[in-house]
């Protein structure tokens, strides 16, 4: 482990019966990113990070984090470590603010810790009240505030963004944008929104069937994303050949149109080939393939 690293994983594998939850997952996060880590519902995001809090043992690897190797001694380490797993959850008969301050005795943060955390959180209004009557929303930034009491240096989200309006949403990514750039804290989240990772994330981790299938950072996202020119055209067939006699390889069947790849640039001459095989073109719109459309044709779900 590297000075640089805060999290790392070594051939980290669980299973649970006959399901391999987690398979050989190998991570390096290093101090001060933002690591998105992104799976569909069952590929091993949320074992993988109980694992990486010691909430649960794995059958073969290892977990470090900030030079510690997760075990039964190493609970030393998680003063140093916010989380957030999987639901919010609070005490639901107490208020926010003694929420807060509970949290605040078990991890020995200053008393100023509360009220900096409540205005983090924009939960002013709803320090009072408590947290069983609070929406959805609310419970969540209650969690987000216990884990940020303390000023960790890392902090690990399980869906952080869950059941936040969208105020909600961006106000938690510019949280975590300045809590990583000016202070050198590491995020390590899970999300099922795919754009907003794609905004936030310094590297983003794609997990499916419980393995690290791609690795990769922001500039190299874009690189891979793949481009295409979405065609409306009266006869798709006719279509397809002229382009194909024209030069363009790589051509699609969609509903009643066509994609053609890797031709973004080459708009003008493919009109002119259409209109000159007699078709009626209808529409002709280049598009950059997003996150969600990389995503799903990673792991199997998208053409």
């Amino acid at each position: 482990m590297s000075a640089e690293t805060t999290i790392a994983t070594r051939s980290l594998t669980k299973r649970y019966g006959d399901v391999l939850a987690v398979d050989g997952v190998e991570l390096d996060v290093r101090r001060g990113e933002i690591y998105g880590f992104l799976g569909r519902n069952g590929a091993g995001k949320t074992t993988t990070i109980r694992m990486l809090l010691g909430l649960i043992r794995p059958d073969r690897g290892e977990v470090e984090v900030l030079g510690t190797r997760i075990g039964a001694s190493s609970r030393e380490v998680f003063s140093h470590v916010g989380y957030l797993v999987e639901s919010a959850t609070a005490y639901p008969n107490l208020t926010v603010r003694e929420n807060l301050d509970i949290q605040r005795r078990l991890t020995r943060a200053p008393h100023a810790a509360v009220e900096e955390a409540i205005e983090a959180m924009r939960l002013g209004e709803f320090a009072a009240r408590r947290a069983g009557v609070l929406s959805l929303g609310n419970k969540q930034r209650l969690s987000l505030a216990r884990a940020l009491l303390h000023r960790p240096d890392v902090l690990v989200l399980d869906e952080p963004a869950n059941a936040l309006d969208p105020a909600g949403i961006v106000e938690v990514r510019e949280l975590l944008r300045s809590l990583s750039s000016e202070h050198g804290v590491t995020v390590f989240m899970s999300s099922h929104i795919l754009g907003e990772v794609a905004h936030l994330a310094d590297r983003i981790g794609i997990v499916s069937s419980g393995r690290l299938v791609e690795e990769i950072d922001r500039e190299q996202l874009r690189g891979r994303e793949r481009s295409h020119v979405e065609i409306g055209v009266s006869d798709p067939v006719r279509a397809a050949t002229a382009l194909g006699q024209a030069g363009f390889a790589r051509i699609e069947r969609d509903g009643e149109g066509l994609r053609v790849f890797d031709a973004r640039d080459r708009v003008p001459e493919m009109t002119r080939a259409l209109v000159s095989a007699g078709l009626d073109v209808t529409g002709i719109a280049p598009v950059r393939e997003d996150l969600e459309s990389y995503f799903l044709r990673l792991t199997g779900d998208g053409e």
